[in-house]
């Protein structure tokens, strides 16, 4: 008997060391899936805490475990109220991951700890103002809204806007004539537009591109591809996502798209070091990688750091009057133009007006002519699914448009968990859709949008099949 109990605990010992040496190796090197799982819970946690009010433990509970990965259930969180940063641990131990909030600039995923780096990246910035809209104004210029009944009844409608909505909004000629809220969120609720951002990243670059400080025909983009074929690569190309750079978008493990948001300090230098595994105009990519390109390349032509990053606020956000919008930067300062904007649904709603309006605002052209006409013109290797300009061409799911019932000329913008804007410029509509719903619920706008669309086309008279 007691040969048994001295081989037990030698058993013990053994089990016990073992987990010693399993919980080391998981505070020192912790596997890369589990760091991506705290980093991306810190920066949504950061996000939403101090960007949209949010309360920390329901986002955790809402936007981190309820729809992700089965070890996010295991997350736990600590939200520093006074220094605005936000870490994260599985089982409050380990894979650490951190984000830090700047005055005018939201959060950083901040994948080394540093946080004193990444918030002097921007710390020196002051933005301007933005006056927020007069309620008794009618909007865009202020946030007074006369709603059709007709319309509104639609969106109260949850199989047509979807679980887990948090705001829709409807443009139709020039104003807001209907818009809706999910539990917890109201009109003045910034909401991240996950890869609609990059539709905005492309207008920054237009409004360089309109003062004639870059084209689509420029090469030869970045130092770090000189003496090599990536410097064939033009910016068309970039904008087209026909580059031919090597980028893995597939988000269910550690991809090069989650590896880039949650494991790089500096996300343009990893994207960057990646190799051409196509020639240049030769094949469609999507890639968010190509995206962050874009905003070091915009933010470099600028003559400074502090002019690169008041440049969206003084160049897009000021003059279409989005008080609330937030373009979010990496640790080293350039912005991630591929995914993090924040901004109410009414100012989603203001920039998609100004694609509405062919780039002119209130009488002036902010974007070039011809460029809302490439965010609906196909590249020339998806298959008529993307534009040559950071936009798609088709909503979600298998059906095209036309087999959905709406125009040719819609184009779309589109994120991550179902966001969504319908830009249909030949009936004046623009259908803004937000909420937190992955694409394993199988939801589509589309629907949302014929009825919509018929509503349109019923009052004006003019009832017309898709072209």
């Amino acid at each position: 008997m007691r040969r048994f109990y001295r081989l037990a605990a030698w058993m013990l010992s053994l089990l016990a060391l073992a987990i010693v040496v399993a919980a080391s190796w998981l505070i020192v090197s912790p596997p890369a899936l589990l760091s991506v799982g705290s980093g991306y819970a810190a920066k949504i946690v950061c996000s939403s805490v101090f960007i949209s009010g949010r309360d920390p433990d329901r986002v955790l509970a809402e936007d981190v475990q309820s729809p992700g990965h089965p070890l996010l259930k295991l997350m736990r969180q600590d939200v520093d109220f006074t220094e605005k940063t936000v870490s994260t641990h599985i089982l409050g131990i380990f894979a650490p991951g951190y984000a830090a909030w700047h005055e005018g600039f939201g959060c950083s995923s901040v994948p080394d700890g540093d946080f004193r780096a990444a918030q002097q990246a921007v710390s020196d910035i002051r933005l301007p103002p933005i006056p927020a809209g007069d309620p008794a104004t009618a909007w865009p210029d202020g946030e007074g809204v006369t709603t059709d009944a007709t319309i509104a009844a639609l969106l109260a409608d949850a199989t047509l806007t979807g679980s887990g909505m948090r705001a829709t909004v409807v443009v139709h000629d020039g104003r807001i004539v209907a818009e809706a809220y999910g539990d917890g969120f109201n009109a003045a609720t910034p909401l991240l537009g996950w890869s609609m951002t990059k539709s905005v990243n492309a207008a920054l670059m237009g409004r360089l591109m309109l003062a004639g400080a870059l084209s689509p025909q420029l090469n030869n983009l970045f130092p770090e591809w000189r003496g090599d074929a990536r410097a064939t690569i033009t910016l068309g190309q970039l904008l087209a996502m026909e580059s031919g750079l090597a980028f893995n978008e597939n988000y269910g493990d550690v991809a090069d798209v989650t590896r880039m948001l949650y494991l790089e300090p500096d996300m343009t230098r990893f994207v960057l070091s990646l190799p051409l595994e196509a020639n240049p105009g030769e094949r469609f990519n999507y890639s968010s990688g190509t995206a962050l390109l874009l905003s070091r390349l915009w933010m470099a032509t600028l003559p400074g750091r502090s002019q690169a990053l008041s440049f969206p606020s003084k160049a897009l956000f000021g003059p279409l009057g989005m008080a609330s919008a937030v373009l979010e930067p990496d640790e080293t300062g350039i912005f991630v133009g591929s995914s993090y904007m924040y901004a109410t649904a009414r100012d989603w709603a203001r920039f998609s007006l100004l694609l509405l309006n062919d780039g002119v605002w209130k009488g002036s052209r902010m974007l070039p002519e011809g460029f809302v006409a490439a965010m609906g013109t196909p590249n020339k290797t998806s298959g008529g699914t993307y534009s040559q300009m950071q936009t798609w061409l088709r909503g979600p799911g298998a059906k095209s448009d036309a087999e959905q019932g709406l125009p040719a000329d819609t184009f779309w913008l589109r994120g991550h968990d179902g966001q969504s804007v319908t830009i249909i410029p030949s009936r004046k509509l623009a259908v803004i859709r937000l909420g937190l719903t992955p694409s394993k619920l199988g939801y589509e706008p589309q629907p949302l949008i014929k009825r919509i669309l018929d509503i349109v086309d019923a009052k004006a008279g003019t009832a017309q099949a898709p072209t």
